[in-house]
């Protein structure tokens, strides 16, 4: 008697017999064909061509929007005379103010309550507001020598103070308790 002989399965979609090159079907053959792949890739690169001019119109109108300044604008920065790109003269002038407005910043945030003042909602830790003492819940009476009857008189008397000089605040408690708080407002970045 012959002795099996152990012979591996066949795989499925192995074939037997005899073997014809990928893509072409044989007479009689059930296997489905590729799918052409020809028009997702143009559809997809088309989508994508899409997306990237609908950004950078977004980008455009972005600048356009907000001002971005341009090449004069940057000139002017750097001090640059617009006309030659030469150096400004550097005649002794009086001290001019920078470009952009500096504004003292208190490091709070703030709304309006029923009565006067301006009620303290958030406190930026750290901040000139934290390190003063302020705390979420506080109402902000006076600023300085200024009254502060709501969040826009606290924001503008916030605004015309200067950078790094002492400010007095007048601060309720919500437990009713009444403190004078020394604040120094700042640059935030």
């Amino acid at each position: 008697m012959e002795q099996p002989v152990l012979r591996p399965r066949p795989m499925p979609g192995d074939r037997v017999g005899p073997q014809h090159p990928p893509g072409r079907a044989l007479p009689g053959d059930d296997t489905p064909k590729r799918p052409r792949r020809l028009l997702p890739a143009l559809l997809g690169t088309a989508a994508g061509l899409v997306l990237l001019l609908s950004g950078v119109g977004l980008g455009v109108l972005g600048a356009t929007l907000a001002g971005g300044g341009g090449l004069a604008g940057l000139t002017r920065q750097a001090g640059l005379s617009p006309a030659a790109g030469a150096p400004a003269p550097s005649a002794p002038a009086p001290r001019q103010a920078p470009a952009a407005p500096v504004a003292a910043r208190l490091g709070v945030e703030v709304a309006d309550d029923s009565g006067p003042g301006a009620l303290v909602v958030g406190v930026h830790v750290p901040g000139p507001g934290s390190a003063a003492g302020l705390e979420q819940g506080d109402l902000l009476l006076a600023f300085g020598s200024t009254r502060v009857d709501s969040a826009a008189d606290l924001a503008r008397a916030v605004a015309r103070a200067r950078p790094g000089d002492e400010v007095t605040l007048t601060v309720r408690h919500p437990g009713g308790g009444y403190r004078q708080l020394t604040a120094v407002p700042g640059l935030l970045t």
